[in-house]
């Protein structure tokens, strides 16, 4: 696992280390589902840059969280899925969402997306 420090303050710090940032518990989220490539992670996500989700799944990668396979045909597919590491969230990544829509309805906040 590259890119992890050897030394935190708490477990916490570890997680926001693992995990933080505006896009990557989105992008899990969305590997819940499954396998999916590039242009499907970029769909679901309108407003991330292309430049950012590389970003963030680079480091999702490099933490262990997500592997992505290449298959060897022209033209080049990339597929994207979650490791058992990044599987483990699967029932935290859900708490988070039922908690986020209880916050939501109790604070009047309106959320766009679609529940799957």
């Amino acid at each position: 696992m590259a890119n992890v420090q050897n030394n935190y303050g708490c477990a916490l710090e570890l997680t926001m280390d693992l995990i933080g940032g505006k896009w990557k518990l989105i992008i899990l989220w969305h590997l819940l589902d499954g396998s999916k490539r590039f242009n499907e992670l970029d769909k679901l996500m309108p407003t991330i840059t292309q430049k950012m989700l590389t970003i963030q799944l680079r480091e999702l990668e490099e933490k262990g969280l997500v592997h992505r396979k290449v298959y060897p045909v022209v033209p080049p597919k990339v597929e994207y899925s979650l490791t058992e590491c990044g599987r483990s969230l699967d029932n935290i990544l859900n708490d988070l969402y039922a908690w986020s829509n209880t916050y939501a309805n109790d604070h009047n906040i309106r959320i766009s997306c679609e529940d799957k």
